[in-house]
C-alpha cells in the first residue's frame, strides 16, 4: 500500500519549500521531497538559491564590496585603515554560516508547519504516483491528490569548456575558491557572470569576460545597459562582446582559452575559468515515460497561466516552466498553486516581476523596456534622471547610474521602470507597486518623497516624463 498525501512537492528550493509550507498552512497533509546534500554532508533544503546561488553569492558580493571600500573609498571619508589584509578563509566561513542559518531555518519552518521532509529524489509516474528514492533506504511508492513539480534548474554546460570544478568551474565552483585567482576568465556576461566576476575583481583578480552576444545585457533597457557597461568597465571588468570561445586546454594550474573576437582568433591563459552561460530546467529522472506531462523542445514543462500541467492535479513551477529563472517568481508561483489547490483564484502578475543584478551599482528593472514599447508602435514617453543629481547619493559617494520610467502616453500608465544605481534592488519595488496597482505616472509625481533619500530620484524621473523635473535641466523632445 502506497503512502498517501494530499500534496507532494518534488523539490525543496524557494518555490518548492514555499509551496509546501503554504499547502500545510491551508490544512493539507504535505510532503516535500529534496535530495540535496550540502558541503557538510548533511541533507539540506533551500535548493540552488540558498545553498549555492542567490544567498552565498550575495554574502560574497557584500564582503568583497566592504574590502573594495576599505581599499579604495574610505580614505576620502577621512577613515584610515592602515595595512589592509584579506582573509579569504574567514570570508568563506562567514558565507557558509549565512547559508547554514537560512537552510536550517527552512527545516525549522517545515517542522513547525508539520511538512514531512522526505530526503531523497522523487519521480512522477502515471496517475500521480511518485516513486521516492531515499538518500538512505529502500524505494517507496507514494501517491497524492496533488503533485507540484519544483525541481529547479542547473547550469548549462558547453562542450568547449568542460567543467571540472577545479580549474574550469560553474557558478557553484566559483563560490568556493580558496585563493584569489590572479587572472580570471568568465564565459558569459549575464547576471551570474557579472556578479561572480565582480566578487573576484574586487578582491584583486584581473577579470576578462567573454560574451558571444554583441549587445551587453540585451534584455535590459538599452540606455541602462550602455551606462552599466561603462561603469563596470571602469571598475576593471574587461568585457569583450561578440567573443565566442572556441576551445580550452587545461594545464596543471591554468587553462588556455581560444576565442574568436573582432574577426580574429585570440588566445589567453587564466588561472581559473568560470562558465556562466545560463541555466536549464533540471528534469533528469523527474518524469517517467507514462507520467503524461508535456515538455517543450527545450525541456521546459508546459503549463497554463496558473501552472497546471496537462495532467489534472499536477503542477509545475519555478525554473521548470516558462518565464525568468528567478527565485521570487518561483516563490509566488508556489503560493499561487497552493491557493489554486484550495479553490482560490490567485494569479501571478507576470508583467510586474522585477529583475535584479547585484553588482555595484545594482541593475534592476520591471515591465517593458523603451525598445519593446517603441517596437509596438504605441505612443509613449520616458523620463530619466541620474543619481548624480541626488543629494543622498552624492553624500554616500554613489553618484553613478540613473532611474528611468517608460509610460503610456495615452493612458499615463507606468509600463516599465529601469534603474542602475545604489540600492536599485530596493527602489525597483516602488515601480512594482505602481504597476501592480495600475498607477499613472501622475500618481508618482504627486506623492511626497522624503528628503534626502535615494527615492527622490524615482520622484524626479517620474516628473521628468512630463518635463517637470526640478533638479535636472531638461530639453523638450521634438514631436
Amino acid at each position: 500500500m502506497a503512502d498517501k498525501y494530499d500534496v507532494i512537492v518534488i523539490g525543496g528550493g524557494p518555490g518548492g519549500y514555499v509551496a509546501a509550507i503554504r499547502c500545510a498552512q491551508l490544512g493539507y497533509n504535505t510532503a516535500c521531497i529534496e535530495k540535496r546534500v550540502n558541503k557538510q554532508d548533511q541533507p539540506a533544503l533551500g535548493g540552488t538559491c540558498l545553498n549555492v546561488g542567490c544567498i552565498p553569492s550575495k554574502a560574497l558580493l557584500d564582503s568583497s564590496w566592504k574590502y573594495h571600500e576599505a581599499e579604495h573609498a574610505l580614505a576620502e571619508h577621512g577613515v584610515g585603515v592602515g595595512k589592509l589584509t584579506l582573509d579569504l578563509d574567514t570570508m568563506q566561513q562567514r558565507k557558509d554560516k549565512v547559508v547554514q542559518q537560512l537552510t536550517g531555518g527552512v527545516a525549522s519552518l517545515f517542522k513547525s508547519n508539520k511538512v514531512t521532509w522526505l530526503q531523497g529524489s522523487g519521480q512522477l509516474k502515471a496517475n500521480k504516483q511518485v516513486q521516492f528514492s531515499p538518500l538512505d533506504g529502500d524505494e517507496q511508492s507514494l501517491e497524492a491528490e496533488h503533485v507540484i513539480l519544483a525541481a529547479g534548474s542547473v547550469p548549462v554546460d558547453i562542450p568547449v569548456a568542460e567543467v571540472d570544478q577545479k580549474i574550469i568551474v560553474d557558478s557553484t565552483g566559483a563560490l568556493e575558491f580558496d585563493s584569489v585567482p590572479k587572472k580570471l576568465g568568465v564565459i558569459g556576461a549575464g547576471i551570474i557572470g557579472l556578479e561572480l566576476g565582480s566578487v573576484w575583481a574586487r578582491l584583486g583578480s584581473e577579470v576578462k569576460v567573454l560574451e558571444a552576444v554583441d549587445t551587453f545585457l540585451p534584455t535590459v533597457d538599452r540606455q541602462i545597459g550602455k551606462e552599466a557597461f561603462k561603469l563596470f568597465s571602469k571598475q576593471g571588468l574587461d568585457i569583450h562582446l561578440g567573443a565566442r570561445v572556441t576551445g580550452t586546454k587545461k594545464n596543471k594550474n591554468s587553462v588556455r582559452v581560444t576565442y574568436s573576437y573582432d574577426g580574429e582568433e585570440h588566445e589567453e591563459t587564466f588561472d581559473r575559468l568560470i562558465v556562466a552561460v545560463g541555466r536549464r530546467p533540471y528534469t533528469e529522472g523527474l518524469l517517467s515515460q507514462d507520467a503524461g506531462v508535456t515538455m517543450d523542445e527545450r525541456n521546459y514543462v508546459y503549463v497554463d497561466s496558473q501552472c497546471r500541467t496537462d495532467v489534472p492535479g499536477v503542477y509545475a513551477i519555478g525554473d521548470l516552466v516558462r518565464g525568468p529563472a528567478l527565485a521570487h517568481k518561483a516563490i509566488e508561483e508556489g503560493v499561487m498553486v497552493a491557493d489554486v489547490i484550495a479553490g482560490e483564484h490567485t494569479q501571478v502578475n507576470y508583467d510586474a516581476v522585477p529583475g535584479v543584478i547585484y553588482t555595484h551599482p545594482e541593475v534592476a528593472w520591471v515591465g517593458k523596456t523603451e525598445e519593446e514599447v517603441k517596437d509596438s508602435g504605441e505612443p509613449y514617453k520616458t523620463g530619466a534622471v541620474p543619481f548624480a543629481a541626488n543629494g543622498r547619493a552624492l553624500a554616500a559617494g554613489e553618484p553613478g547610474g540613473l532611474v528611468k520610467f517608460v509610460v503610456d502616453e495615452k493612458t499615463d500608465r507606468v509600463l516599465g521602470m529601469h534603474i542602475l544605481g545604489p540600492q536599485a534592488s530596493e527602489l525597483i519595488q516602488q515601480g512594482v507597486v505602481a504597476m501592480e496597482f495600475g498607477a499613472s505616472i501622475e500618481d508618482l509625481q504627486l506623492m511626497v518623497f522624503g528628503h534626502p533619500s535615494l527615492s527622490e530620484t524615482v520622484h524626479e524621473a517620474a516628473l521628468a516624463t512630463d518635463y517637470k523635473a526640478i533638479h535636472v535641466a531638461q530639453r523638450r523632445r521634438k514631436k
